[in-house]
C-alpha cells in the first residue's frame, strides 16, 4: 500500500481557499446570469463557444470537449438551446453520425445581452479583487494545473 503524503495545514488551508473561492465564484456568476439573462452559465458558455467557432458552428464533440461537458449532458444543454431558438443542430454534411450545432441569430442577440453583465462580474468578483501581478500568477497557477489535468492535449487520462 502507497505511503500517503497527507497535506500540511498550509497546504489544506491553501486546498480549502481554493475550494472555498471557486465555489462561490462559480455560484454568484451562475446566480448572476440566472437573474439577469434567465441562463445557467453552462448554457452562458456553450453560446461563447459557438460564437467563437466558424460559422458559429462546432461538432457537437468538440461542443462537449471545449466546455468538458460529457455527450450526453451537453446533447440535454443544446436541446434546451434550440427550444428556445439559440441554437440550431443538424447532421453534418462529411459525416452522417455526427452532428452539429450552430448559434442562430436570436442566440448571438442573447449573448450580446448577457455579455456585459457577466464581464461585469467576473471583473467585480475576480479581478477588482487581486492585487498588482495576482492576475498573472493566477493565471500561470491555472495554466500549471490545466497543463497537468488537459486531457484533450495529453492524449488521454493519465
Amino acid at each position: 500500500m502507497p505511503c500517503v503524503r497527507w497535506l500540511d495545514p498550509d497546504e489544506q488551508r491553501t486546498w480549502r481557499s481554493f475550494l472555498t473561492a471557486t465555489r462561490l465564484l462559480f455560484y454568484q456568476l451562475d446566480h448572476e446570469l440566472q437573474r439577469d439573462a434567465g441562463m445557467p452559465h453552462g448554457y452562458y458558455e456553450i453560446l461563447v463557444r459557438l460564437s467563437e467557432a466558424t460559422d458559429c458552428t462546432l461538432r457537437m464533440s468538440e461542443l462537449a470537449d471545449a466546455t468538458l461537458s460529457s455527450r450526453s449532458r451537453l446533447s440535454h444543454a443544446v436541446q434546451r438551446l434550440e427550444e428556445s431558438g439559440l441554437v440550431v443542430r443538424r447532421s453534418c454534411p462529411s459525416d452522417g453520425r455526427g452532428a452539429l450545432a450552430t448559434l442562430t441569430s436570436q442566440g448571438i442577440a442573447a449573448l450580446r445581452a448577457a455579455a456585459p453583465g457577466h464581464v461585469a462580474g467576473v471583473r467585480a468578483h475576480l479581478f477588482d479583487q487581486l492585487g498588482p501581478g495576482q492576475a498573472m500568477q493566477l493565471r500561470e497557477i491555472c495554466e500549471a494545473i490545466i497543463a497537468h489535468l488537459d486531457i484533450r492535449s495529453a492524449g488521454g487520462p493519465a
